[in-house]
């Protein structure tokens, strides 16, 4: 049977984790945020860092545009675009 964390073990593993996601994949980025729904943990601004359909996280290189109050990223790898308030 698997070891239960504590909530504030896994806020720290959770912060350790996004101070050095770019050398990440897509499968750690999900186990860190089921990680997060299960110690019912917000990711706030982190969500920001990674593709919230692929979970590939941004490394940089993906087009962004800024209009109308808006920012909009879209995936390199899937196409998703999403759109973040300014």
């Amino acid at each position: 049977m698997k070891e239960k964390i504590s909530k504030t073990e896994a806020k720290e593993k959770i912060k350790e984790f996004f101070d050095k996601i770019k050398s990440k994949s897509p499968k750690e980025v999900l186990k860190i945020k089921k990680l997060s729904m299960k110690n019912r943990i917000p990711l706030g601004i982190n969500k920001k860092l990674f593709c919230s359909d692929c979970f590939e996280p941004y490394l940089g290189n993906e087009k962004i545009r800024i209009t109308k109050g808006f920012k909009t990223v879209t995936c390199e790898k899937c196409g998703k675009v999403k759109k973040i308030k300014l």
